[in-house]
């Protein structure tokens, strides 16, 4: 609109009531679209029919699924990367059996599909048509962790040199700084094993259920994961280490496998295993 002097007149250019009303009754649709095409995603329901036109060629369940299928068709690959051995051990069908079962009870909450099946071990232990083989939780843990420690961030070794010029009465408030990569976990079956084996395409061993846990180290080198057993001692000394326990409590900690003269010998050992591994990456301030 133009004024009599020919320049703009914005009397009545902006959004007038009616057109406010219109503009939020177009948005308040699309929101409900949207809520209607995600729970058709998540839980199949058919709300979302009602804002889809379909024709006798393609009609509308045709129309909806190429997306619903290709969503969950999605997540399984993205739990099958995540968890190889698991999906080799199941097979093909078993396991997109269970894709479907862990994807109708977990969404997918994360902007990339990575980092989807973290609650995986703990629903194969709790849904009770996986509960009673535990071994099957177990290597999804297992597997989950190795994707946590190939994704932590790196650092830097400390060399053990830069431990040499520390004085003797400095070592017993002496702290360090740990690798991010390091993961720990406690296991009853042999499942390290039975990973090692079927991703090396060796025979699998049986499995096994051991009289106790056993305590499990995972880190990571350059682009290489390892991981071993520990002993109790080694276990409850490297877990009180890196929630800040000192050199000398770590001696007196392990007061409870050696007596007390053999203690910093053996927290030593430890320490030097750890520097050789580079799970170490520098010392820590004393508190």
């Amino acid at each position: 609109m133009y004024g009599a002097g020919g320049g703009p007149d914005c009397r009545g250019a902006g959004v007038g009531t009616g057109g406010l009303k219109s503009a939020q009754r177009r948005m308040t649709h699309l929101t409900r679209v949207q809520a209607d095409f995600q729970q058709y995603l998540l839980r199949g329901d058919t709300g979302i029919e009602r804002h889809v036109v379909g024709t006798d060629r393609v009609p509308i369940g045709t129309r909806l699924e190429i997306y619903g299928g290709g969503y969950g068709a999605r997540l399984t690959e993205a739990l099958e990367t995540n968890f190889p051995v698991l999906a080799q051990l199941l097979g093909e069908v078993d396991f997109a059996e269970l894709a479907s079962a862990y994807i109708r009870a977990h969404d997918s909450t994360f902007a990339s599909i990575r980092y989807y099946g973290g609650a995986l071990a703990d629903f194969l232990a709790q849904d009770p048509a996986y509960a009673d083989i535990p071994l099957l939780a177990e290597l999804a843990r297992w597997e989950w962790v190795m994707t946590e420690t190939f994704d932590a961030a790196d650092a830097p070794a400390l060399e053990a040199s830069a431990l040499g010029g520390i004085a003797p009465e400095e070592w017993a408030e002496l702290r360090f700084q740990w690798h991010p990569s390091i993961r720990r976990v406690q296991l009853r079956w042999n499942v390290p094993q039975i990973w090692k084996a079927l991703t090396g395409q060796a025979e699998r061993p049986e499995p096994r259920l051991t009289a106790e846990a056993e305590q499990w180290l995972l880190w990571r080198k350059d682009l290489e994961i390892f991981f071993r057993s520990l002993p109790p001692s080694e276990a409850a000394a490297l877990d009180a280490a890196r929630t800040g326990s000192s050199f000398g409590e770590l001696c007196e900690l392990l007061c409870t496998w050696v007596d007390e003269a053999a203690a910093p010998a053996h927290a030593a050992g430890f320490l030097r295993e750890w520097l050789q591994s580079g799970l170490i990456v520098g010392r820590a301030a004393t508190s």
